[in-house]
């Protein structure tokens, strides 16, 4: 099967389209915590003959925390549970070495596919090396990669998506590429008029990660509240806290 990537504008394309997710079956989503991937569940569910299977996080098994962007499990869980969708968790051993880290998520492809799972899907905009890693990892594992939001424009999608209602938090900043003091702030409307030029509204190039506690692809919003903000290993970290933590 050829597949297409998921830009849809008119006409041609929106068949295109359509045709590669009628082919569809059960569906995984790369699941990051943040406005990208809820966005993707958003679209995804748009089309009636794409079955949403699960949530795919990678999680620090040391700190109990998504890897990389270091929010806590028990958000993650609120998330999935607001979706109504499984929260398929990988953990992994802190430091992970790249060997490890391919090996516990081959394991992880190889279950998947053996639950039935036929493709995954990534909320990657337009990095061309992330998207050919994705792929060149899953080819042959019987789960095929897919990107609904690829290639789209990140100023008019950004926009889209908080107009649409989603909400959603910085959780972390590149402070070599963006002012530490976006930490914590929401992703909305004012903070993209405040964004430096260069900085690319959708934070692709990993100038901020943001964590998606309500929008329409939730049956109601994931209560939270301020934790701390930390600078570790060169990243702004602002921490989350279920709302019952406090």
């Amino acid at each position: 099967m050829r597949f297409v990537s998921f830009v849809v504008i008119s006409g041609g394309q929106r068949k295109a389209w359509r045709k590669t997710l009628n082919d569809m079956q059960k569906v995984l989503v790369s699941w990051s915590t943040g406005k990208d991937s809820a966005w993707t569940v958003h679209v995804l569910r748009q089309a009636a003959d794409v079955e949403l299977g699960g949530l795919l996080t990678t999680f620090n098994e040391v700190a109990n925390r998504v890897s990389m962007h270091a929010v806590r499990r028990a958000l993650v869980e609120a998330q999935a549970a607001s979706l109504g969708l499984p929260l398929i968790a990988v953990d992994l051993p802190f430091p992970c070495p790249n060997e490890a880290y391919e090996a516990r998520m081959r394991d992880a492809v190889a279950a998947a596919v053996a639950n039935g799972f036929t493709h995954v899907a990534f909320g990657d905009l337009f990095l061309e090396d992330v998207r050919r890693y994705r792929e060149d990892r899953l080819a042959g594992s019987g789960l095929a990669p897919v990107f609904p939001l690829w290639r789209r424009a990140t100023p008019a999608l950004a926009r889209e998506m908080v107009g649409g209602g989603l909400r959603a938090t910085l959780t972390s900043v590149d402070p070599k590429q963006l002012d530490r003091s976006f930490a914590g702030r929401a992703f909305d409307a004012a903070f993209l008029d405040a964004l430096p030029s260069g900085v690319d509204p959708c934070g692709e190039r990993g100038e901020f990660h943001t964590f998606a506690w309500d929008g329409p692809m939730f049956r109601a919003p994931i209560p939270i509240g301020p934790g701390g903000i930390v600078e570790r290993d060169g990243f702004v970290f602002a921490d989350l806290l279920p709302r019952n933590a406090q």
